[in-house]
């Protein structure tokens, strides 16, 4: 149903919120994990393993909420996840070491992993054609203020205060669930007798199969450099000569650079095709990673980390609105939430391996040159092995 300008900019404030809630929390975790690095003297691996528990986490959340958003309803599917990651990010201050660090981290996944692709869903199910996949860019937009937000929060209170105080101001995303609950509509009719497994058999039948391993190995390669690369952005500045304070103060300026990439995406999509958008972007995140990963001074670190924010984060935006459109209404949360779950699949392996492979004495260019690898099989899936839906 496409809905009002008026009633449409609403929706997409409250449901765009969320995912800034979401960004927060995400990039908060990144400016978090060096100082724990420090307090509880961990090895790069360990470093790896604290990254991943939460997209292992949300592995889970993203295929079970995807699936009682279609039989129960989006909206409260979404307040529940948003409560589960809210207070998850209260215990973890209340954590003294790293496996009750990792324990939270995992039940805050949870709700991470489900919440998004139920909003994306809910944005789906609300518009059509082209204004469905700006509202979809649009709404994802909201990730890249909660990623500045975060960087603001960690550059001014975390030197002074420490990361527990940092992680507290998340907690207040609970209260954000009252306010949905007054605003959100619920025009999708529950399926109360459709099984986990019918969800299952609808996203692998014969119209839908193709489409579902496509967009799951394309959410696994953009969630595998996102995470991998930025959950470790303010590590990796660190480890090239960088104070903490000036890490966190470049992260931030190379922050700044999602918003465009959001908007141009949202620009495009009326001009050029869907699948065009997403190579374009994915090819400047295939340069940027590059480059990045043999940047040796300052300003080309900046200045590439400034494209790979403006790209990878605009990959994100244009697949999150390539591929609620590829499934039919009674299966989409289920299709949306499946190839998102691969993702995070990806989500988890991408910091893991770079702990890994840092223990193991490999130079950062290698590790970039790993993301630029699978960049690149994205792409070629991308062209072969999808289609425009509009």
């Amino acid at each position: 149903m496409q809905k009002s300008t008026k009633k449409g900019r609403k929706l997409l404030l409250v449901i765009g919120t969320a995912w800034l809630f979401d960004a927060m929390d995400v990039a908060l975790l990144s400016f978090i994990m060096p100082l724990i690095k420090t307090e509880w003297g961990l090895s790069p691996a360990q470093i790896g393993y604290v990254s991943s528990v939460t997209s292992l986490g949300m592995v889970f959340g993203s295929i079970i909420c995807g699936y009682m958003a279609d039989k129960f309803g989006r909206k409260n599917v979404m307040i529940v996840t948003l409560m589960i990651f809210s207070i998850g990010n209260l215990l973890l201050a209340l954590t003294t070491d790293v496996n009750q660090f990792m324990i939270v981290r995992f039940f805050t996944g949870i709700g991470l992993g489900g919440e998004l692709p139920v909003a994306a869903t809910m944005l789906a199910d609300n518009f059509k054609g082209k204004t469905q996949a700006k509202m979809l860019i649009m709404a994802d937009s909201f990730w890249a203020i909660g990623w500045i937000l975060a960087s603001v929060i960690s550059t001014l209170i975390t030197p002074l205060y420490g990361w527990r105080a940092t992680v507290i101001v998340t907690f207040l995303v609970m209260l954000y669930a009252f306010v949905m609950r007054r605003h959100l509509p619920e025009n999708y009719e529950k399926k109360e007798k459709t099984s986990l497994r019918e969800q299952f058999a609808g996203i692998f039948n014969n119209q839908h199969m193709g489409k579902t391993l496509a967009l799951s190995f394309l959410w696994f390669v953009v969630m595998f450099s996102y995470y991998g690369m930025f959950l470790w952005l303010p590590s990796v500045l660190v480890m090239r000569g960088n104070t903490i304070f000036h890490s966190f103060g470049y992260t931030l300026l190379m922050s700044l650079a999602q918003l465009p990439g959001y908007y141009l995406a949202a620009w495009l999509m009326g001009k050029i095709s869907h699948k065009v958008i997403l190579v374009f972007y994915l090819l400047g995140t295939i340069v940027s990673a590059f480059v990045f990963g043999i940047a040796n001074s300052v300003p080309i670190l900046l200045a590439s980390g400034a494209f790979l924010s403006f790209f990878n984060l605009g990959a994100w935006g244009a697949l999150i609105a390539f591929t609620p459109s590829h499934f039919s209404q009674e299966f989409r949360g289920m299709g949306v939430g499946f190839s998102q779950s691969i993702g995070r699949i990806g989500a988890t392996l991408g910091p893991y391996l770079i702990g890994m492979l840092i223990g193991m004495g490999f130079g950062i260019p290698v590790v970039f040159g790993m993301f630029v690898v699978a960049l690149i099989l994205g792409v070629i899936v991308l062209i072969f092995g999808t289609s425009e839906t509009y």
